[in-house]
């Protein structure tokens, strides 16, 4: 799978910045479970298409095993999962990357919101090849 499509790219920059206005109200240090009730509160008031704590089937070479379950999944497209850490770790994005290639998805979005600048806790997460 290549760069994500200008659809998924515009939906992603629309989520940056419906989360970057919940962290300029709320600012850090909330549970993230605060983080994601104002998240869709701002998605909804945007009319960004979103689906909030999606259970999707797990498979293993053709047999079912589990369920994962997503944060938001924006557009049918994107994958947001919102942390509020201290920092976001390499697991993270590797958790994020199996999320993003086990659904399909063209790109994945952590949103950390403990931190300063939101700017420095939003990571993109492309399928592995």
């Amino acid at each position: 799978m290549g760069e994500p499509s200008q659809e998924t790219n515009r939906l992603s920059h629309d989520v940056i910045g419906a989360a970057i206005e919940v962290h300029r109200t709320l600012g850090p240090g909330f549970l993230e479970s605060a983080y994601e009730l104002a998240l869709v509160a701002e998605l909804a008031s945007r009319a960004i298409p979103f689906a909030r704590q999606v259970t999707v089937d797990l498979a293993y070479k053709g047999t079912a095993i589990g369920q994962v379950r997503l944060d938001l999944l924006v557009g049918g497209l994107l994958i947001v999962e919102l942390k509020a850490v201290e920092a976001i770790l390499p697991i993270h994005l590797a958790q994020l990357r199996s999320y993003v290639k086990a659904v399909g998805a063209e790109l994945g979005l952590i949103i950390n919101f403990n931190t300063l600048r939101l700017a420095e806790g939003v990571k993109r997460v492309l399928p592995a090849s």
